[in-house]
């Protein structure tokens, strides 16, 4: 990402994109970078992202691969991990996707050359953390964290609500870069009320950031078998612990 200035596209007001999430604590915001900044990010992850597997484990908490450590599985002991874990969503919570971890790969310095560490640590700038403190009216806020996530056919996320461990999220967000999507390839980002209704929701999209305060009843629903494309897009939360 050297090549280029990562900025938030300057035809967006944040206070009067505050008004819109305070209507109902989410709001949407398309174009949120200038274009030819979201077709870069959208070229590394779609084609120079070392991806992980990932699902729950019996814990719901990550079970990680790298890419070496799964294809050592091999086909067999991989389709046991498939079996497991749509049992396990059967019965409660569970998910599994590809993703990239953009926070603990820049501490620990892995894939140094990865061109989107320039986009972990233009999060966690002033200009962006403050944006999106304005948007939310989350003054507390000190930190995002981040992910970038893939999601294939059969891949999904079902029902939680980001609550954290130590209740030290106050908002998701989730960086859409997925280009040309159908509705009915699945993978919409869908909100439940208290019965399992659906309240809202979004198809994926291009060059959009969604915020949502939390914790709020979620899922991601399972892309279909037929779907065209990959789900793409960069996840995390708006947090208030210590940096």
């Amino acid at each position: 990402m050297a090549d280029f200035d990562l900025r938030i596209n300057p035809d967006l007001r944040a206070d009067e994109l505050a008004q819109d999430y305070a209507d109902g604590n989410i709001v949407r915001i398309n174009n949120i970078f200038p274009g030819d900044i979201a077709k870069a990010i959208h070229q590394v992850l779609a084609r120079q992202t070392p991806w992980h597997f990932v699902h729950a484990n019996d814990q719901g908490k990550h079970k990680y691969y790298r890419p070496e450590e799964w294809r050592a599985l091999g086909q067999a002991a991989q389709r046991q991990v498939f079996q497991n874990v749509m049992a396990q969503a059967r019965a409660g919570f569970s998910y599994m996707y590809q993703c990239y971890p953009m926070i603990d790969a820049l501490l620990e310095g892995q894939d140094p050359d990865w061109p989107l560490h320039a986009l972990t640590e233009y999060l966690n700038t002033d200009e962006f953390r403050d944006f999106v403190k304005t948007v939310t009216n989350e003054p507390s806020v000190v930190k995002l964290d981040a992910q970038a996530s893939l999601y294939a056919p059969g891949h999904f996320l079902n029902t939680h609500n980001d609550h954290g461990d130590n209740a030290e999220r106050r908002c998701a967000y989730v960086l859409s870069f997925t280009k040309n999507w159908r509705a009915d390839w699945g993978g919409e980002l869908l909100f439940l009320d208290e019965d399992d209704n659906v309240q809202t929701g979004f198809t994926p999209n291009f060059n959009s950031l969604t915020l949502f305060k939390v914790p709020r009843t979620h899922i991601v629903t399972q892309v279909a078998s037929f779907a065209g494309a990959p789900r793409l897009s960069v996840v995390g939360w708006l947090r208030d612990d210590p940096k």
